[in-house]
């Protein structure tokens, strides 16, 4: 298992879709939202997923299909 950390960019038409909950009941990862803010323009997520490499990278890949910029988080500024 491992962690991976990535901001989630949402473009407006996917704000009240559950997207987190859809990644966490159709990949076998566990999520873990950090941080988030949320308008009516954008979404932007931290989230950690929790899995095997290959099931994390069809979950990224899935997010992207939907139209979610899927960007790695560099620097740990959440942890403090």
């Amino acid at each position: 298992m491992e962690t991976t950390r990535l901001w989630l960019m949402y473009p407006a038409k996917l704000i009240t879709r559950p997207i987190v909950y859809e990644l966490g009941h159709k990949f076998a990862v566990t999520t873990n939202v950090r941080q988030a803010s949320v308008t009516n323009e954008i979404g932007l997520v931290c989230l950690e997923i929790i899995g095997e490499r290959g099931e994390t990278k069809r979950a990224i890949a899935w997010l992207e299909e939907l139209g979610v910029k899927v960007e790695p988080v560099e620097i740990n500024t959440i942890e403090g």
